[in-house]
């Protein structure tokens, strides 16, 4: 057993399952904070039940992302000491920033918000709503932040004594230009994701014509809410492919089955390499489409993997520089055709539901009742894309996996821990899911009246 590989597993599970929860707590935020917005200026008490009725769906994520995401940080002391040796310094800063100011903000007025409806006014009610939405996106800010550097390494310089990464620009790291790409691309993301969801149990209840006026409105709303979101998410990923190109052009050329260098540079649609990975055998590719979306016009340079991989031997060292091509590729088609998938829904939600005649789309329905699935698979390749895609660096041109694992952990107790890790975590995810499946498809409190 090769500890570097368990480790790995580790870290990518409670990844994925913690960032399940993330986008959600992102985008639900807000619009449980819109609603409010709206009970508050026109005084329409149904914009009040619908806050609390998916406030509940939030609440459910939020706590389960949190018990999901402690692990995340003991992981760095444990598996990977050595990272923690040499990013200490950088890396503690942004991690201590989100938990000293973001976590506990959105922490303290998440109890407002639960406990304080009508024992407060309503414009002081609001604000702890709108609080807990910034206090949990600004969360993500910083820690978003910590993983741009890993991404893009800027503001520090090495010890020449230690060999530690030491901050010399904290504003540096801070307005780093991943960070500027990746946040608003995470938090469209969780926009988008919410969305769904809500239109998700929406269509749940308008199939069987609960409480239609109640969940028409949820529905169009969360349509509106959803739309903005992915189209947000296609501008900006475009964005970050561009950015790509220029500071990780191994991680767009994996993504691609990019083997050889080309100008103009070919789009693929459907590639098949060999099974080693090292070339090419079959593929249906667009020409020129590539560099026309990278540089806005039908020509110029995409450096191909080979090419790459001699250029980033000559520059750091004999070894292996290809990230899995097949898992990369795969990704990222996944990643934008479920975004695809979501835009179409997402608009015809926006157009259908401007009347009752919404419930006459009984196919529709049935299919957005599935639909939340689509931006899950979206936010979860990506993330695949963004950390597989630039192996073998833990910090890309500083460190590489190897170098950041823990020398002292047994193989045996990394296994134990990751078989008791992904059978917990299995557990809170279908308790979340099952909790979450109770309230959104229960009956409101207008039901009651």
């Amino acid at each position: 057993m090769d500890p570097i590989v368990l480790a790995r597993w580790q870290f990518a599970m409670t990844t994925i399952f913690h960032f399940f929860f993330v986008p959600l707590t992102l985008g639900l935020s807000i619009f449980v904070a819109i609603l409010e917005t709206r009970y508050v200026r026109s005084g329409n008490e149904m914009y009040k039940k619908m806050a609390k009725f998916w406030g509940k769906i939030f609440l459910i994520n939020f706590a389960i992302g949190v018990v999901t995401g402690i692990v995340q940080e003991f992981q760095f002391g444990m598996n990977w000491s050595e990272y923690s040796r040499f990013m200490g310094d950088i890396f503690g800063a942004p991690l201590a920033i989100e938990a000293l100011l973001a976590f506990y903000m959105e922490s303290t007025f998440i109890g407002i918000w639960i406990f304080g409806w009508d024992k407060v006014s309503k414009k002081m009610h609001l604000a702890a709503a709108w609080l807990v939405a910034i206090g949990s996106n600004i969360s993500a800010l910083w820690i978003l932040i910590a993983n741009s550097f890993m991404q893009h390494p800027v503001g520090y310089s090495v010890h020449p004594e230690t060999g530690r990464a030491v901050m010399t620009d904290f504003w540096a790291l801070v307005s780093n230009p991943n960070v500027q790409l990746q946040f608003p691309h995470v938090l469209s993301a969780g926009v988008s994701l919410a969305g769904f969801v809500v239109m998700a149990f929406s269509a749940w209840h308008l199939l069987r014509k609960h409480e239609v006026k109640f969940f028409l409105a949820s529905f169009r709303m969360a349509a509106i809410y959803a739309m903005i979101g992915s189209v947000l998410v296609a501008g900006i990923g475009h964005l970050q492919g561009q950015y790509m190109v220029q500071k990780q052009p191994m991680k767009i050329a994996v993504a691609e089955a990019h083997y050889n260098t080309e100008d103009p540079a070919a789009l693929s649609l459907f590639t098949v390499g060999t099974w080693d990975q090292t070339k090419e055998v079959f593929s249906i590719r667009i020409p020129a489409l590539l560099s026309f979306m990278t540089y806005s016009q039908p020509y110029g340079e995409i450096k191909g993997i080979n090419e790459l991989q001699h250029d980033f031997s000559a520059t750091y060292g004999e070894r292996n520089y290809i990230p899995p091509v097949a898992l990369n590729y795969w990704s990222f088609r996944a990643m934008v055709g479920a975004g695809g998938a979501m835009l179409l829904l997402s608009f015809l939600g926006l157009l259908w539901s401007k009347d009752e005649k919404l419930i006459e789309k009984k196919k529709y329905l049935q299919l957005m009742m599935w639909s939340a699935g689509l931006p899950y698979l979206a936010v979860t390749t990506g993330w695949i894309l963004t950390e597989t895609g630039r192996w073998p660096w833990i910090v890309y041109g500083l460190q590489t996996i190897e170098e950041a694992i823990s020398p002292n952990v047994p193989a045996w107790n990394i296994l134990i821990s990751l078989i008791v890790m992904t059978v917990l975590y299995s557990v809170l995810t279908l308790v979340a899911l099952k909790l979450g499946l109770k309230y959104g498809t229960g009956e409101t409190e207008i039901a009651h009246k």
